[in-house]
């Protein structure tokens, strides 16, 4: 196994357990992504100076730019953006992300500071995922940035807690805020369904069991019902038996998507709203 595998089964095992039904090579192209993303994510999260954690993040961003090959987390994603025809440019929204955690104090007071947020630390991942999986039409492209939001909100919705400590507010610490975020995620996931059949058929079950088992992260924190038993509940996660269940339901959704053709993209506002910002088309 390699240190990128490890990382992976390590810090995200609702993906590694989806990615199990990726091709070896594809998934080996995934692991090199997840290994960049969660290089910067721990520059930003570590118990550092803040003072500390911004000049790492810098340095590193730098020797991004700069193709510093002696960095083998560098290299290999190089590798991964030209093979793939990635722009770097989603790269650099990735970092504009992350750096914006890199205060004293976050906090997110707008819809809008939220879609574009997400859209920077996890839309951006969504979509180079689907360029690794060979995704071409800019339809299918905008929905798997879809994934990646609606990933994002249900993260931001399960770690209310934690990131309090951490001095960021990304939304309201109370019940209504994160159950309308949950509801919120959902329309991005129902968008991003509508275009898992651009994908490739050798790597299309493993997207449908990852929306899935991370869907029920979000449906597991709405049974929690109030603040109380939230607070109290700790990290929610789904269990390997759960994920087994949802592997099996994820076969209905595969048969669901041969019924399914259109092509309308049901977050066309959001988008609106996003390249008020960022011109996404660039970026595809």
């Amino acid at each position: 196994m390699t240190k990128s595998q490890s990382l992976l089964s390590k810090h995200a095992k609702s993906f590694n357990w989806a990615g199990f039904f990726l091709p070896k090579e594809t998934f080996n192209k995934c692991s090199i992504l997840y290994d960049f993303c969660r290089t910067i994510d721990d520059i930003a999260d570590t118990d550092n100076d803040l003072y500390i954690r911004k000049k790492n993040l810098l340095k590193f961003r730098s020797d991004f730019r700069n193709k510093n090959y002696s960095n083998n987390i560098i290299k290999n994603i190089y590798l991964v953006l030209n093979k793939d025809n990635i722009s770097y440019k989603i790269i650099d929204d990735l970092f504009d992300g992350i750096e914006s955690d890199l205060k004293k104090k976050v906090e997110i007071t707008t819809q809008k500071d939220l879609l574009i947020y997400s859209y920077r630390v996890a839309g951006t991942v969504g979509l180079m995922m689907a360029k690794i999986l060979k995704v071409k039409d800019n339809y299918s492209l905008k929905c798997a940035i879809d994934l990646g939001i609606a990933m994002q909100l249900t993260n931001i919705a399960r770690d209310v807690v934690e990131d309090k400590k951490k001095g960021r507010f990304y939304i309201n610490h109370n019940f209504d805020s994160i159950k309308e975020t949950i509801d919120v995620a959902e329309t991005f996931y129902d968008s991003a369904f509508l275009a898992i059949k651009s994908i490739p058929i050798i790597s299309r079950f493993s997207i449908i069991v990852a929306r899935r088992v991370y869907k029920k992260i979000g449906n597991k924190i709405l049974k929690q019902k109030n603040l109380e038993n939230y607070n109290n509940s700790g990290k929610i996660y789904i269990s390997n038996f759960g994920k087994i269940v949802e592997t099996f339901l994820s076969f209905y959704d595969l048969l669901k998507l041969f019924f399914i053709s259109s092509k309308v993209h049901l977050k066309h506002n959001e988008y609106k709203i996003l390249n008020e910002e960022i011109n996404i088309d660039d970026k595809i």
